[in-house]
Order: structure tokens, then sequence, then C-alpha cells
């Protein structure tokens, strides 16, 4: 069992590191040491806290070793591609992998879905050669979005992906769309376009569809303002 103690400053990707667990099962283990912002919904480890983690997060790792090497995977088990086919799409679990990983930073789907798709009862015991089906990429078109903007006071705390916030970075908070989505956002009042990453969830203020980091909302024009109609395509 590894243990720490969370310290002052402590981001959840740095505890997930020394753990060398991930967000996932650091959250199931160890409920009374993690929280949720009221205002932005952002997680946090409380300082001072004693983090566990057992072997169970480990077990697929144990059950890999046993396991003979699976046969080569084919470009089409393991790279979906956007437009997918009629039955979707697969991927073939190899050394290393989490759900977690896959979900938000490979194929930017929800985690749940990655879960619900498949079947899966115990999210750590996925193993080596095991294939998932993979959601197709929908294809969205550009719409009209209300987006407002967070910076300073959040600034370094973790994000709902577990990495902590860049306010000068190309992010946004998005309640629906999967971590790791690219979108392009587009100012029709000033024709400034840019490309951004989904890292967060929000916003969490009714009538408000996205949350700009504070670089993000200084290039599009929203600072002074601070809420604006931006038009959003899903990359």
């Amino acid at each position: 069992m590894s243990e720490y103690t969370v310290q002052k400053g402590d981001t959840i990707a740095r505890v997930i590191q020394n753990l060398q667990t991930d967000w996932q099962t650091l959250r199931r283990q160890n409920p009374e040491a993690v929280g949720r912002s009221s205002r932005n919904g952002n997680w946090f480890l409380r300082e001072g806290m004693s983090v566990k983690v057992s072997g169970q997060g480990f077990s697929k790792v144990l059950d890999e070793a046993r396991q003979p090497a699976p046969p080569p995977a084919t470009d089409q088990e393991t790279v979906p591609s956007a437009a997918g086919d009629a039955t979707g799409n697969v991927y073939t679990v190899k050394t290393g992998d989490t759900l977690w990983d896959l979900a938000v930073n490979r194929f930017h789907v929800n985690l749940d879905d990655l879960i619900k798709d498949n079947n899966i009862s115990n999210p750590d015991l996925i193993q080596v050669g095991q294939q998932l089906k993979i959601r197709e990429t929908v294809q969205l078109p550009s719409s009209e979005v209300t987006a407002s903007w967070y910076g300073k006071g959040f600034h370094g705390r973790p994000m709902a992906n577990g990495k902590p916030f860049n306010m000068y970075a190309n992010t946004i908070a998005h309640k629906e769309l999967p971590l790791g989505t690219e979108v392009e956002l587009n100012n029709p009042q000033t024709g400034a376009s840019i490309r951004a990453v989904v890292t967060d969830r929000g916003p969490f203020i009714e009538g408000r569809d996205v949350d700009l980091s504070y670089g993000l909302a200084r290039k599009l024009s929203l600072l002074e303002d601070g809420i604006g109609k931006l038009i959003m395509k899903v990359l």
C-alpha cells in the first residue's frame, strides 16, 4: 500500500504521480480526503490529509504479467478514425493503459460512456489484450454559445482532468463535451478565431455554455465585458 500526506500547494496531478496511481483510484479509495469546489466544480485534495492507495488499483499489472503477449494489433484496432463505421471502433488494451487515460487523453470520450459501452464492472481490472469499443466521434455543427471566463483566482488549482489550471493556456470548461475535446471558437464581432481544448467542467451559472481561460478571453476580446456570444465548432 502506498501512502502520502497532502502538502500545501500540492496538485492532484503531483499526488497521483507520487503514488503512481490514477485519479479514479485515488478518489474512490480516499473519499474523505477529496473535496469539490461549490464555485466551479473543480476537485481538490485536502491539505494535511493522508491518502492511501491499496494494491487493488494495480491488480491489473499483476494480471498482465501472467498473461501471454497479445498478438500485434492492426491499425484498425488501435487507431479509431473520426468517421468510424457502423459498428464503432475497437482498441486493444496495452500494458500501462488505464480507462481514465484512454478516455481523456487518447480518444476524448466520456469515461462513463466508455465503462458503460463495454459493460465494465471494475475499471481497475481491464486486461492486456482486452478489446474495448470506442464510441465514434460525432461531428457537431457550429453553434452559438454564451461564454464567460475565469482566471487568477483559480490559477494552479486542479481542473476536472486532474491537471493544474493555467489561466494563460487555450483551455475551456464545458458541462458535457468529453475532456480533451478540441474546439474552435470565433468571435463574430472581431473575426478572431482560436482553437482550444476542453480541460474542465463548468460553467455553473445558468445561461452560460462555456468558461474560457483568462488568456483565451483576452485573445477573443471578452475580458472587459466578461461575457459574450461566440461561435463554437467541435473539431
